[in-house]
């Protein structure tokens, strides 16, 4: 498979995010194994590992979030070859948490890492956090 077959899969990435931050986890959920390797260090900065307990998380976590949220890949780095793909950047969003009135602005530092499996690209990691420089 060529990097447009990456490229594309990226584009269906993008869109699970949008998803995501409006709440809905299912685009999310498509995109990340359900059993084997998987790895997500959070925002929060804890980590899980495991494929179902990733899994999991996502959707945990996309219950927090309200409809509207919107958001963006700033991409500083993307590339894919053979079976593995990455980026990394930024990703900027509003979002409506659950329970508050108001949207917040966010922009954390994401790393992801894809690998092919059984012929589909799939999300195995992801490292995310706010900057030191954004927190103060």
């Amino acid at each position: 498979m060529s990097n447009l077959d990456f490229e594309q899969f990226f584009e269906q990435r993008s869109a699970a995010a949008r998803a995501y931050v409006a709440g809905d986890p299912a685009p999310v959920d498509a995109l990340v194994p359900k059993e084997g390797a998987a790895t997500f260090h959070s925002p929060p900065g804890d980590t899980v590992s495991g494929a179902a307990a990733v899994a999991a998380r996502y959707r945990t976590d996309a219950a927090s979030f309200k409809a509207g949220g919107a958001t963006r890949f700033e991409i500083l780095q993307k590339e894919s070859s053979g079976d593995l793909g990455f980026w990394t950047g930024f990703q900027v969003a509003t979002v409506q948490f659950a329970g508050q009135d108001k949207p917040i602005e966010m922009k954390i530092r994401v790393t992801e890492v894809f690998r092919r499996l059984d012929g589909e690209w799939k999300m195995v990691h992801r490292h995310a956090d706010v900057p030191q420089k954004l927190r103060q």
